[in-house]
């Protein structure tokens, strides 16, 4: 249906008697209001953001550290990859990989005093964990591993007595003694440390400690391939995991691609090979839902709020002016013009705060936090706020500001006209 002359009337003087309004209100007043939107608006985003991010924060770092863009790792029934040779090869000629480093792992223990001669009621000061034998180089170009040395140094490519320790294996980064959970003590950079796997042992120097927020690396013990491989016992070339980095910008769908082609070549017989988001953690997943709801929930709370600060503003308002509304009736001016004046004001507040949300948001805390991660023990968080979910939470804040608006001004504007122009 077209809009009568006299529907676009009654919002032009709707209109009208809003500018006047917002014009003629004290600034302070004003500032305050848009300022409470601007919170609330933040609050509704930022929270969420937060809570979200911070799980988010762990999703990144176990692609950025951990699996790459594409994780292919041994199948439960198998021991090793099969056709290892042949996927790197593949893998070499395929435009969007950038860089691709295997690992050769096995189970065993390092012991800290395999020097020293224990009483029969001391604890030796040893700890089980994995061995991972990496290409230093490779390793470092897939998920950065250097840039995560906390104590020491990174391993050098032909470094044949040298590991790096997870930093959750060692007592001063993980101060927790527990019968199920053994950490080593009193360790520093350059002691010699023993390992076992199995019947074979190699004496070794703790060249540094690395700490990464991801489980897989923080609780491995690292050395270069070649001795991992003597330890372990492997002596073919099949590796048990291999870490696929794409060029820069790629998303993923890009991995779901390579991904097929490695399946097209049937790979998938001899190994898994999951996308990063595929070889994700499942309770990572489920905890950014979790987290996701709970901030939905501290966020209705902030926009109850709001609601209700823009109810009183209006209510007390139309209050004041009842006597100036009973005067508009009188001389003719159609109520739901009225009514509209004080919606289009609520939506001016909620527009404005909404605004300079988006403003302090995308120019300053993103980008701000982005740079200097939020440092929880298990995540660098990050603010998660995807423009389309913002752009949906600052609608939501509009509908609840613009009902806030027009309950109390539909309240003052049905009384009597004589009796709102006497005041009764």
């Amino acid at each position: 249906m077209l809009p009568t002359k006299n529907n676009i009337n009654i919002w032009r003087v709707g209109f009208f008697l809003a500018y006047r309004q917002i014009k003629r209100a004290n600034l302070w007043t004003t500032i305050l209001i848009v300022a409470v939107m601007a919170l609330t608006f933040l609050n509704l985003v930022v929270v969420n953001g937060v809570l979200v991010g911070l799980i988010q924060g762990s999703v990144e770092a176990h692609r950025d550290r951990g699996t790459g863009d594409i994780a292919i790792t041994k199948l439960t029934q198998k021991t090793e990859i099969e056709r290892t040779e042949d996927i790197l090869n593949v893998l070499s000629g395929l435009s969007q990989v950038e860089h691709v480093a295997t690992r050769y792992t096995g189970t065993g223990s390092i012991n800290a005093d395999y020097r020293k001669k224990l009483r029969q009621d001391q604890a030796p000061n040893r700890v089980g964990g994995t061995i991972a034998g990496i290409d230093a180089i490779n390793e470092d170009k897939i998920n950065g591993l250097s840039k995560y040395i906390v104590e020491g140094s990174y391993l050098q490519e032909n470094d044949a007595d040298g590991i790096i320790l997870g930093a959750t294996l060692l007592y001063k980064y993980t101060p927790v003694e527990s019968a199920g959970f053994q950490t080593l003590k009193d360790v520093k950079i350059g002691d010699r440390l023993k390992i076992t796997v199995g019947k074979n042992s190699k004496e070794v120097i703790l060249r540094g400690v690395i700490k990464t927020k991801v489980d897989t690396n923080d609780f491995r013990i690292f050395m270069i391939e070649s001795e991992a491989k003597k330890l372990i016992g492997k002596n073919n070339i099949n590796a048990d995991e291999i870490f696929v980095k794409l060029k820069p910008g790629s998303s993923l769908v890009d991995a779901a691609k390579v991904q097929q082609i490695l399946f097209n070549n049937n790979f998938d017989e001899g190994a898994k090979i999951q996308t990063w988001l595929e070889a994700q953690p499942k309770f990572l997943s489920d905890l950014i839902s979790t987290f996701a709801l709970l901030g939905n929930l501290i966020g209705s709370i902030g926009i109850a709020v709001a609601s209700i600060t823009i109810f009183i503003v209006i209510f007390v308002n139309a209050i004041t002016r009842k006597k100036f509304i009973g005067i508009l009736k009188g001389i003719g001016i159609d109520s739901k013009s009225i009514e509209i004046s004080y919606v289009l004001q609520s939506i001016f507040y909620a527009l404005a705060g909404s605004i300079i949300g988006f403003v302090i948001l995308y120019g300053f805390l993103v980008p701000f936090v982005d740079a200097h991660p939020i440092n929880f023990p298990f995540s660098d968080g990050i603010i998660y706020a995807p423009l389309t979910g913002t752009f949906v939470r600052a609608i939501i804040l509009m509908i609840t500001t613009v009902i806030a608006g027009y309950i109390p001004a539909r309240i003052i504007v049905k009384k009597n006209t004589l009796d709102s122009i006497l005041g009764r």
